[in-house]
Formats: structure tokens, sequence, C-alpha cells
């Protein structure tokens, strides 16, 4: 999906946030129909009949009917295929919830371009776009719109930009054909580490930076709920925090486009970020522990990029990310195949008890990731004999 940044008026400002509320409203109206619905209960009603039901509701309500019809049908059928994605037994999507103002800003427009909407280039760093209701909407011409376009979306983040994406898939990046594997090993310390000896770190934000969004954040707990001075401060802090998404996201799109150029076979831990990223809260009646650490541990993993780096590997690369289990990979020896937790001497170090071998640690891990090596509890490969297992001696009866 190519992503545009876009430069409405102040007047087509105002009719893009009309449509993104009229959206908003028509996504949530679909939401509590459904929500209504359970076993023995007639079957909430579906698009076309959504559809129906809208030309209704613009009859009664001429507020409803200012707005673009385009956009609220868009919302209909985008509901609709939610629905579609959460009852996949395939591959089921989480169920379609409600949309908040201020976090859920946008809205989609289809149709055949020249017809419904178009796309034209002013300059060499301009480019308009046809809104409904909006008319030609200005925007940074970064790259060539793709000529097979059938749609686009318009968005707004909480640092208030606008954003203006063409939905086409892109080509993947073919394969250098060399035969190469590579693995890759995600922490903390170091974001992505590959069996190379390449280590890489996810930008974040400057210490001065941090220090803004700390006394920021100060300040936002002092505030008043409801005054102007609290949304001054957020929409600050939410400038802060595009801005560290932003570089986040441009350092996972340069790395995976390197990544899939230069190997033929990418093999990741099979990680699950979500339940790894559960908070440590607990229960009133049974309170978790270390819960500071434990939050300090997931803002560390969000922060990595862990989950946007292989999703784009597995997009640019189809067909050629492998996904290994992580059981015992940053304990196992690259070089003899001793499993040990000691020899993990720190977060950077490793050292074999048995052989001596010693190099990073995430290295060593990435490594063993890339030669797909999977151990049991007690080592080896679950075929072989564990490697650190004690001897056993034999009954002389045996």
């Amino acid at each position: 999906m190519s992503r545009y940044r876009l430069i409405p008026t102040p007047a087509q400002e105002a009719v893009l946030r009309d449509h993104c509320g009229h959206a908003r409203y028509v996504w949530n109206l679909a939401v509590e129909q459904h929500s209504h619905w359970h076993p023995g209960r007639k079957s909430a009603p579906g698009y076309l009949e959504q559809c129906r039901q809208l030309t209704q509701a613009r009859a009664e309500h001429p507020w409803l009917a200012a707005g673009s019809q385009t956009v609220q049908q868009e919302a209909l059928r985008d509901f609709a295929q939610a629905m579609a994605a959460f009852f996949d037994r395939q591959n089921p999507a989480g169920r379609p919830s409600w949309r908040k103002a201020g976090r859920d800003e946008g809205f989609r427009i289809t149709g055949r371009r020249g017809q419904h909407w178009d796309v034209r280039r002013l300059s060499r760093t301009a480019g308009e776009v046809r809104v409904p209701k909006a008319g030609w909407v200005r925007f940074r011409w970064s790259r060539e719109v793709p000529p097979d376009a059938k749609s686009y979306r318009v968005t707004q983040d909480r640092a208030g930009r606008w954003h203006v994406a063409f939905a086409v898939i892109p080509q993947p990046v073919p394969a250098p054909g060399n035969g190469q594997t590579v693995g890759i090993d995600r922490g903390v310390a170091v974001s992505a580490a590959l069996s190379t000896g390449e280590l890489l770190h996810a930008p974040g934000l400057t210490g001065r930076e941090r220090a803004r969004l700390r006394r920021l954040q100060r300040k936002l707990a002092r505030a008043k709920r409801g005054s102007n001075r609290r949304g001054r401060v957020k929409h600050a802090i939410a400038r802060l925090r595009a801005r560290e998404t932003d570089r986040r996201k441009d350092w996972a799109e340069k790395t995976s486009t390197d990544i899939a150029r230069r190997f033929d076979v990418i093999r990741v831990e099979d990680l699950q970020i979500g339940n790894m990223t559960r908070s440590a809260k607990g229960t009133r009646e049974n309170p978790g522990r270390n819960v500071r650490q434990k939050a300090g541990l997931n803002r560390g993993i969000l922060r990595s990029g862990w989950g946007l780096l292989v999703r784009r590997l597995k997009e640019k690369a189809p067909a050629r990310v492998e996904k290994i289990k992580p059981h015992y990979t940053s304990q196992r020896c690259s070089a003899c195949g001793q499993v040990d937790r000691g020899s993990r001497e720190s977060q950077a170090l490793f050292r074999c008890t048995a052989c001596g071998f010693a190099g990073n640690a995430d290295v060593n891990a990435a490594i063993n990731i890339a030669a797909g090596h999977v151990v049991t509890a007690r080592g080896g490969d679950g075929i072989a004999r564990p490697v650190n297992r004690e001897p056993q001696l034999l009954l002389p009866s045996g």
C-alpha cells in the first residue's frame, strides 16, 4: 500500500473530519446491531440490508444526508469484510469493535478511477486526489501513484497528520538465487541479530526527546480533564509518539527490503508477541509480581518492532520466511550443540561450558535459528541422544 502525506486546506479538513465522523458513526451502528445477536435469535442484517437502512436514516437525519453516501456505504462494506474475517476458520481475525473519536479517524473511497475518483500530478513534489464533497485535495508526490489502484483510504493520526493510501499489493522482492539462509534473533537491547554477525537496532527517540516526553507526561497528569491545556499537551505527546513510530517503520521497511534482497531463505523465531507483552498486573485477589519490570520489558519489546519486521518480511518475501520454534535457541552452542543455561553469562556474552566457544549471545542464537535447530528440554534435537544429559550406568542384567 502506497501512502502519501495529505495537505488539505482548512475548509477541506473540516469536510474530511465530517467524513471520518460519519464513517465512524455508521460503523458503530453496525457493531451495535451485531452485538444483540446470540444463538437462537434471527441473524443480524447483512451488508445489503444495512445499506437500505442507511438510505432510510439519511432521509430522516439531514446531518447524515449532508455527508457522502459513498463514504458511509464503504464503512458498512468494511464492517462486512471484518465480520467475514472474524468467521474465517482458517485465518480468524478479532471481532470488530467500537471505533473511538481521535483514535480511529479515516474513511475509504472505491470505484473506477476517472469516474468515481481521480489523481493528477501538479509538479515534481505535489499531486491532487479528488475526494467527495471536498474536491481536489493536495498531497506530497513522494513517488509515483500506482496506476492499477482501485481505491484509496484517507486517515488522520493522533498527531493530526492526514494521509492518503492507495490500495495496491506491491510486487514481492525477487530472491537473489544464491542459496544463502539467514537466521534472525529478535531482542530488546539488539532489535535484530543476524546469523552473519550483524547487529541491528531500531531507532527511537533521542535522549532530549525522551526527557521532553517525560516532562509532557508529568504535565498531562496535572492538567484538568477536558481543558484546552490538556488537549495541547496530548497533541505534543502524540507528535513525539508519531515521530518514534515513523522512525521504527522506516527502519523496518529498509531492513526487510535489504534482507529479502540478500538471502533466499529467512528463518525467524515463532514468537507469540501478544502473549509475551501481556500485562502482569493480575487481579485484586491474585495480584501479579514485578509488574513495573514486566511493563518496562513490554515497552521494550514493542519499541523494537518485532512483529512489524517479520510481517514486512513475509509480505516482501512470500514463501521464503520460515518460523522456527524458539525453545533453547539462546542456550544452545552453535559450535558443538551443548545446551546449558550457564553458557549465557550475560545478555551479550555466550561462552560454552563444554567446548569454550565464545561470542555474541544474540548472534549465537541467530546461527541456531538459521540452522533450524530445535531442542528439547533435555537438549538434543529430539532424535539423537541429548548432549547435556548425565551419563546413566547400565544395569548388569542389561
